[in-house]
C-alpha cells in the first residue's frame, strides 16, 4: 500500500468518526451545524474556541454534549466580578500530617480538566483574565514557583456576551489571539425551535452515547498536520494576512481606511491548520483555496482591530474581512 493510499485511508476514517460525533450531539443540540462544525474544528487541531452569543442560544449544552460524547473531564467556570485567579487555578493550602506537621499542599482548580466551559470570560476582571493565559498557550499553570501540566488533550470554550457591556471587562487583544476561533452563534429558525420544544417539553431525555476519547483526539491532531500544504496555498494564506495590515505592502484601500491594527502570525497559523481540517473532511489529504476561503472569517475576525471611523459607521470586521478576501488573488507575484 502506497503513502497516498495510507493517507487517504486515514482521511476516510477521519470522516467517518467525525460524522459519529456530530450525530451524537445532534441527539442533544437543535441546528448551529456550523458553530459545532467550528468547535470540533477547534478540538482536532489543539486549539481554543470563544464563543459569543445572547443567553439562551445552547452554548453550554453545546459544551456539556460535547464533553460527554468524547468522554474527556468537563469542568464549568462561571466568570463573574469577583472571581479570583486562584479560584481557577487552586492554592496552597496548609495541611497537617499525624505528627502533628503542617505542610503545604496545592488543592488543584477547576482549570485541570480537559474541556474548560470559561461561562461568561468577559465578566472577569483582567487580574483573573490574565490566569488563564498561560493555561490556554502553555497548557500548564505554575503556582508558587511549580510547574504543573494539565492532562491533554485540552480545550477551553469560552463563551460572551455581546449585549448588557455594563460591569464587563473586553478580552484584551493578547488573549483573544490566543483563541484558534471566534464563533458568533446566531438565533435558531422556525423549524429548530419547533424541534426544541419537542424535545425540551416531554418526558423525553437524551443521553448522547460516546464515540471517541482523548487518546485518539490525539491521534487525529497528529494526523491534521500531515496534510499537505502546497505552496502556493501557503503564499495565499501570507498574502490574506498581510492583507490586514495597514500601510503595509499588501494593503488594499479598504485595509488603510478601515483597519487600526493587522492581524497576527498566529492568524496564518489558524488558516493553515483549520484549512487542512476542512480538506480531511473531504478525504483529501491536501489543502484547496476553497479550504482556506471557509476558514478565514472565525479565524480573523477578533484578531483585527477596526478604528474609529469604521466604528463611527457602525462596519464591523466581518464586512471589511469579506472584502478583502473578495480583492486578494489567488495567485501572487513571484
Amino acid at each position: 500500500m502506497t503513502i497516498a493510499d495510507t493517507m487517504e485511508r486515514r482521511a476516510q476514517e477521519f470522516v467517518d468518526r467525525y460524522a459519529a460525533i456530530r450525530e451524537q450531539i445532534g441527539r442533544v443540540i437543535v441546528g448551529h451545524e456550523e458553530i459545532v462544525h467550528g468547535v470540533l474544528t477547534c478540538l482536532f487541531v489543539g486549539g481554543h474556541c470563544l464563543l459569543e452569543g445572547v443567553p439562551g442560544l445552547g452554548k453550554t449544552l453545546l459544551v456539556r454534549t460535547l464533553a460527554q460524547v468524547l468522554d474527556l473531564d468537563f469542568s464549568r467556570i462561571q466568570f463573574t466580578p469577583d472571581l479570583m485567579p486562584a479560584d481557577i487555578l487552586g492554592t496552597n493550602m496548609v495541611m497537617e500530617n499525624p505528627d502533628g506537621r503542617r505542610f503545604f499542599e496545592f488543592q488543584r482548580g477547576p482549570i485541570f480538566t480537559q474541556i474548560c466551559l470559561a461561562d461568561e470570560i468577559n465578566r472577569a476582571t483582567p487580574k483573573t483574565q490574565s490566569a488563564m493565559l498561560e493555561t490556554m498557550q502553555e497548557a500548564a499553570i505554575t503556582a508558587a514557583g511549580v510547574r504543573y501540566e494539565l492532562k491533554k488533550p485540552f480545550l477551553v470554550l469560552a463563551t460572551q456576551n455581546p449585549i448588557e457591556q455594563e460591569g464587563t471587562y473586553p478580552l484584551p487583544e493578547a488573549q483573544l489571539d490566543r483563541f484558534f476561533f471566534k464563533l458568533l452563534v446566531g438565533y435558531s429558525n422556525r423549524e429548530q425551535l419547533a424541534r426544541i420544544i419537542d424535545r425540551t417539553t416531554r418526558h423525553e431525555v437524551v443521553h448522547p452515547s460516546k464515540v471517541m476519547d482523548g487518546e485518539e483526539i490525539l491521534r487525529w491532531q497528529t494526523l491534521v498536520r500531515e496534510v499537505i500544504l502546497a505552496q502556493h496555498l501557503q503564499d495565499y494564506i501570507v498574502r490574506l494576512v498581510l492583507a490586514t495590515h495597514p500601510g503595509g505592502e499588501f494593503a488594499l484601500p479598504i485595509t488603510n481606511q478601515f483597519i487600526r491594527w493587522g492581524a497576527s502570525p498566529r492568524a496564518a497559523q489558524t488558516l493553515a491548520l483549520a484549512a487542512k481540517v476542512r480538506a480531511l473532511l473531504d478525504a483529501r489529504y491536501n489543502v484547496s483555496f476553497e479550504d482556506v476561503r471557509r476558514v478565514y472569517l472565525p479565524a480573523l475576525r477578533h484578531r483585527i482591530i477596526v478604528n474609529f471611523e469604521a466604528q463611527a459607521e457602525g462596519i464591523e470586521p466581518d464586512q471589511v474581512l469579506l472584502e478583502v478576501l473578495e480583492k486578494v488573488p489567488e495567485k501572487g507575484d513571484a
